[in-house]
């Protein structure tokens, strides 16, 4: 009986399957014999998927690279490609769970900030490759009567992020980078916890550290919190002067109104 030609989503399943847990089964008879097997040529595709996507690792998190080693990084990067595989041709997209599989990674346990290294390059990266959007005109907020300003819930831009450390990830991740042996060697690991904001200005991006205070009401207010109620969550912050440098620096892009200010 003659077999049936495969539609194309059948071949890339079949293709996906052979590269990400290698079983050749549904595409070695559709591979073509031209002085290789087909367990041969699936073997350098395979290879060539696996260094695209370590390579893809290597751009998104040059910090830790540096931390660990080549050796190290490739070995991890290994393991978590087979684990994680891409869900997205975007390669810019790839590596969002490195941390959580560094988090349970056992070669890594004595490096307890690295996680959070990796989480910043994360954010890092999410800004830098966030989509230029114009940032909110403040006179649309001071055309508000004040009773409605009470209720505006923001849109943060996508250039903007919030993380909270527990260990000096920043001064680390700043000291690598910068290949400053003397002030990676002057951090004290265990000193934190830091709150940031990670945003892409001009120059690049630019990682800043906060006040407790400050971070939570930008973090609710990031969130999509009414203003009124994002102001609760650290009342003693100056917020007049907070909320006039988030937007002075363009850091919301729009705004709704809720039916109430809770």
């Amino acid at each position: 009986m003659e077999t049936a030609t495969p539609s194309l989503l059948e071949l890339q399943c079949a293709m996906r399957a052979s590269l990400v847990v290698h079983d050749d089964r549904g595409i070695s008879a559709h591979v073509v014999d031209a002085g290789m097997s087909p367990a041969e040529r699936l073997d350098v595709y395979r290879s060539t998927f696996a260094s695209v996507l370590t390579k893809a690792l290597h751009l998104s998190y040059p910090a830790v690279h540096r931390l660990v080693g080549a050796e190290f990084f490739d070995g991890a990067a290994r393991i978590f490609i087979e684990a994680h595989p891409p869900k997205s041709a975007c390669l810019d997209d790839y590596g969002e769970k490195f941390a959580d599989f560094l988090s349970d990674f056992e070669p890594a346990a004595s490096l307890a900030y690295l996680p959070e290294v990796t989480r910043l390059e994360w954010a890092v990266n999410r800004v830098l490759h966030a989509p230029d959007v114009e940032p909110l005109d403040p006179r649309r907020l001071a055309a508000l009567a004040e009773a409605e300003r009470e209720r505006v819930s923001f849109v943060p831009h996508p250039s903007a992020g919030l993380l909270r450390v527990d260990h000096p990830a920043d001064l680390i991740w700043r000291a690598v980078l910068e290949e400053d042996d003397d002030a990676l060697a002057a951090i004290d690991p265990g000193a934190g916890p830091a709150w940031l904001l990670v945003q892409r200005l001009a120059t690049g991006v630019e990682v800043r550290r906060m006040g407790e205070s400050a971070w939570r009401i930008t973090a609710a207010l990031f969130a999509g919190r009414p203003l009124a109620a994002a102001l609760d969550e650290a009342p003693d912050t100056e917020a007049s002067a907070l909320l006039a440098d988030h937007l002075a620096a363009g850091r919301f892009i729009d705004f709704s109104l809720n039916e109430t200010s809770a």
